[in-house]
């Protein structure tokens, strides 16, 4: 096996030249660096990283701490955009850095959590990205000052920095774009009541019709799942209660695309068509749902791969130059995707609306 004394020898370069050349800490010619980096390729030398890791307390790893994986295939329960993607996103970020993530997986056990932060920290890792299923509050350990920690999809009350969707606007300009083409009766079939994206999601709906003028009617705002179960009955019940209005909804819009898929299947089987006679929007843009779906679902988009990265980047940022993220929780918002579940409302239905 190669030394670092082969590659100096055959770059005609000191060991401590080319020991700058690998830990890149202090300045060498271009010249000199392509030179030792042509001899490691032709020598195949692997340089010992545990041991340059102890030198320069510095191992290139950073942890990412998911239940994604163990989620993924074959989830009995329909959810909203699936958090793999979050996943991607910091993989990609990752990889356009001097950094290696390092994925863990909690298997879906909550109480795994804190042993893969200690596991992480027993292997040196420089930082940590911690990644939510959903939008939510976390509580999670006190992490030491050489090892910052980023949230993901979740924030917590100590102010440590945290990346999440900006849900109070994807949801006001998806209805403001409905509201230009001519919808007043705009229906709202909101995700669970405790969830955090439903209170945000609630607040952009309202702001929109207030922006436009339209007074909020709560007889048009539905909760559509009543819990993680996301039981079909739930929206059978509230759909029932928006159809048997004095005035319907001429749009519905549902609280992800999974529940949107379930409301154009509960109105077709009421004779109902998809957009000509209630329009459908959905949250999350899951393209396996809203290019599917005939006609294609509009739908605001939960940008979790933007955010995956964005996490990622804010991460070694403060290894790199300590940092901190301004403001925090960093809001990142996704557009809206318009397809043609929306159509804009006919002059003669307009009268009555």
């Amino acid at each position: 096996m190669a030394t670092i004394y082969d590659v100096a020898k055959l770059a005609g370069v000191s060991p401590k030249t080319v020991s700058r050349v690998l830990n890149n800490d202090a300045p060498v010619r271009p010249t000199t660096r392509k030179a030792v980096e042509q001899a490691i390729a032709e020598l195949g030398y692997i340089p010992l990283s545990a041991a340059r890791a102890m030198r320069s307390h510095r191992s290139g790893l950073v942890g990412l701490i998911t239940g994604a994986i163990s989620r993924a295939p074959g989830h009995s329960e329909l959810r909203g955009l699936p958090d793999m993607y979050l996943v991607q996103g910091a993989q990609q970020a990752a990889a356009e850095t001097s950094k290696t993530l390092v994925i863990a997986d909690t298997g879906d056990k909550p109480e795994r959590i804190n042993q893969l932060f200690r596991t992480f920290r027993q292997h040196r890792v420089e930082g940590i990205v911690y990644v939510a299923e959903f939008h939510q509050e976390v509580d999670l350990p006190v992490m030491p000052d050489d090892c910052p920690l980023v949230l993901l999809n979740c924030f917590d009350r100590k102010n440590t920095p945290a990346v999440i969707p900006d849900d109070e606007y994807g949801q006001r300009v998806l209805v403001e774009q409905i509201i230009t083409h001519g919808h007043r009766r705009i229906a709202y079939l909101s995700l669970q009541p405790n969830a955090v994206a439903t209170y945000l999601r609630t607040m952009g709906y309202r702001k929109a019709l207030l922006q436009a003028g339209i007074d909020y009617d709560a007889a048009l705002v539905e909760t559509g799942y009543t819990d993680l179960r996301n039981d079909s009955s739930d929206l059978w019940c509230a759909l029932d209660r928006l159809l048997a209005l004095a005035q319907p909804p001429t749009v519905i819009c549902c609280g992800n695309d999974e529940m949107a898929l379930r409301v154009y299947g509960i109105l077709r089987t009421r004779g109902i068509r998809v957009p000509q006679d209630i329009a459908v929007a959905g949250f999350d843009n899951y393209r396996a749902i809203t290019e599917t779906l005939f006609p294609p679902l509009s739908s605001a988009e939960l940008p979790y791969t933007q955010m995956g990265a964005q996490a990622v980047k804010i991460l070694v940022d403060m290894i790199e130059h300590n940092r901190m993220p301004e403001p925090n929780p960093v809001l990142v918002r996704g557009d809206v995707v318009w397809r043609s579940s929306v159509l804009p409302l006919r002059q003669e239905l307009q009268i009555y609306s």
